[in-house]
């Protein structure tokens, strides 16, 4: 089985975002990066299948040169080859430009089955891998929290909301999303740092013409206010209340 899996290099979550001077995105000349952690349980899910049935893992990224530091941690964990389309105006570039620039380098490869996170860490649409599938003529489907593959068939396990979850039937080749959460992710080992220095990384340029859709009209931190609400009744309730006011209004847990 042919394998690819699509990887973005977001910026970590302990690092300060500071908005940049348009106010469109992030000050990131000096940020530190890691792979988004929604791919990173993609990768695990591609490996753990190559595992029991054979077969290659490509990943493949798009974005500036600094991204082939997460397509080496790739190939470390695991990962044959990579693919990198590079271009600086992909950093920042919306959803339909990044998937058709994926799609111009991948499209050759027919690869048997491709698997995204469901999501990125920072712009968060959640539509690259849906786009993806489209411009590469593969079926799809979201948010994927079990996979299994016979022969050329797939049966998928759909996370829905309310705690309720549909299994899918789908032909190969296909496209997925995969939900975090859906394995347990392995490290890369001293063995596979070394071995991915002599692994492949092919490099690509995106096609003439891309044209974005979208674009950030403004970027900022969210308004911190402050508001007392006052609880009455008998203890009973005001504890009940605030259990409530704490879980759907609060959203802390």
């Amino acid at each position: 089985m042919k394998i690819a899996v699509c990887v973005k290099q977001v910026v970590t979550r302990e690092w300060q975002l500071r908005v940049d001077d348009a106010g469109t995105w992030v000050r990131d000349k000096d940020a530190s990066f890691e792979m988004n952690e929604p791919d990173a349980y993609a990768l695990e899910e591609a490996l753990r299948l190559k595992e029991k049935h054979g077969g290659e893992v490509v990943v493949c990224s798009a974005g500036p040169a600094r991204v082939s530091q997460v397509l080496r941690e790739a190939l470390a964990r695991g990962a044959d080859r990579a693919v990198h389309v590079e271009d600086e105006g992909l950093a920042t570039a919306d959803a339909f430009v990044l998937a058709d620039a994926l799609a111009s380098a991948m499209r050759d490869e027919q690869f048997d089955l491709v698997l995204t996170g469901l999501q990125s860490d920072d712009q968060g649409f959640a539509q690259v891998g849906v786009l993806l599938a489209e411009r590469l003529g593969l079926a799809h489907a979201t948010i994927i929290m079990e996979v299994e593959v016979t022969d050329r068939t797939l049966r998928v396990k759909r996370e829905l909301e309310g705690g309720w979850f549909q299994w899918v039937s789908m032909p190969l080749p296909a496209l997925l999303t995969i939900q975090s959460g859906i394995n347990q992710l392995r490290y890369a080992t001293l063995k596979g740092i070394m071995a991915a220095k002599k692994k492949e990384i092919r490099r690509a340029t995106p096609p003439p013409g891309l044209a974005a859709r979208q674009r950030i009209v403004r970027l900022y931190f969210p308004t911190k206010t402050k508001e007392t609400r006052m609880i009455g009744g008998s203890t009973a309730d005001a504890a009940k209340e605030l259990v409530r006011i704490l879980r759907e209004d609060a959203r802390v847990f």
